[in-house]
């Protein structure tokens, strides 16, 4: 399959957030991903599936890399572990670190307007998607 023909990947939303995301995915320091539940209900789309690929765009729109997904996990945001933290590759010490930077990202106006919530807000309970994923190619 060609990589044009491929569903894009977009990490976070374009601007620094996602320079920073796709520069660690280039590097292969970034192997996981977590994403809202409610982002993919949101947009009526089926959760990623271990041996799909997608083109990772950069803040441009650009096709940059060309990933493939290892695991997809729904759990409570509650108990993302600490694996999963270090693997996002931005980073993250702790558990608590990860929590503290994705609730920022999550609770953002950016965010609320997305999921057309203003008054959006995450807890333990929320469900979200715990995605590994290796990279193939850089394009």
């Amino acid at each position: 399959m060609d990589y044009q023909d491929l569903p894009l990947a977009e990490f976070a939303f374009p601007g620094p957030i996602r320079d920073q995301l796709t520069a660690a995915i280039l590097s292969g320091a970034k192997t996981s991903t977590s994403g809202l539940l409610a982002e993919y209900e949101k947009d009526g789309e089926p959760l990623p599936e271990p041996g799909q690929r997608s083109a990772v765009a950069d803040s441009g729109g650009n096709r940059i890399a060309v990933i493939e997904v290892t695991e997809v996990r729904v759990i409570r945001v509650g108990d993302c572990d600490l694996q999963h933290a270090l693997d996002e590759g931005e980073g993250f010490e702790t558990v608590a670190d990860w929590r503290r930077v994705h609730e920022k990202f999550w609770h953002s106006q950016e965010m609320r307007d997305y999921l057309e919530d203003p008054g959006f807000t995450i807890g333990d309970d929320t469900m979200m998607v715990a995605e590994r994923f290796k990279l193939v190619t850089i394009l």
